[in-house]
């Protein structure tokens, strides 16, 4: 248990991501927001998950704090062996998406939370169908900007839900923050959510 941390502990968010903070408004929670610059390339032979996991670690360390819990998140797309980042141009953004058209792609978010003296993390994974679509229709929905910051190139709590045909999953892991595996990296702390507020977990008799 963090007895060093105040009660509830403060949580930082170690991520610019505005869907993530989302989240954790929905949620109720407070919370303030430090992001960190990492190099996201991934290392030679290494595979989705195993570097979502490494990312989000790498996060949550560099903004650990002895009075906060450090929450960092990672997520990629993978499709067919190759993993799908953000995209670095409007021409790379339609690429990724026309190669997603009526094909099914995993999504991994590795999510770590940090104190000075420990680090915690799991790996979540979710399964998205596109329905099938034309790159004329790709074109318009990059114009709108949406998709220019998010792995794989589309926002599915956004316009993108437009192509997303099915979900096998969480939900949310797709928008960058698996709600359960988070509440799991807590507990493994000895803390729970408690609808709108971080307690305590009492321990059994």
């Amino acid at each position: 248990m963090f007895l060093d941390l105040p009660t509830p502990p403060l949580l930082v968010l170690s991520s610019r991501s505005p869907r993530r903070a989302a989240v954790l408004a929905q949620l109720g929670l407070a919370f303030e927001i430090s992001p960190v610059d990492l190099d996201e390339r991934p290392l030679p032979g290494e595979v989705p998950a195993s570097m979502a996991e490494r990312l989000a670690r790498e996060k949550a360390r560099r903004g650990a704090s002895p009075r906060a819990i450090s929450l960092g998140f990672d997520t990629l797309v993978s499709h067919q062996g190759e993993i799908l980042g953000k995209p670095a141009t409007e021409e790379d953004a339609c690429r990724m998406l026309v190669g997603l058209a009526g094909e099914e792609h995993e999504v991994f978010t590795g999510v770590a939370a940090a104190t000075p003296e420990r680090i915690e993390s799991a790996i979540e994974r979710t399964r998205v169908r596109f329905r099938p679509f034309s790159r004329e229709e790709a074109a318009a929905y990059v114009s709108t900007g949406e998709p220019m910051d998010k792995a794989g190139a589309y926002g599915i709590q956004g316009a993108g839900a437009a192509l997303v045909a099915s979900v096998e999953g969480d939900f949310f892991n797709v928008m960058g923050f698996p709600i359960q595996g988070f509440q799991s990296l807590l507990a493994r702390f000895g803390w729970r959510y408690g609808f709108g507020e971080i307690v305590a977990i009492e321990p059994e008799d």
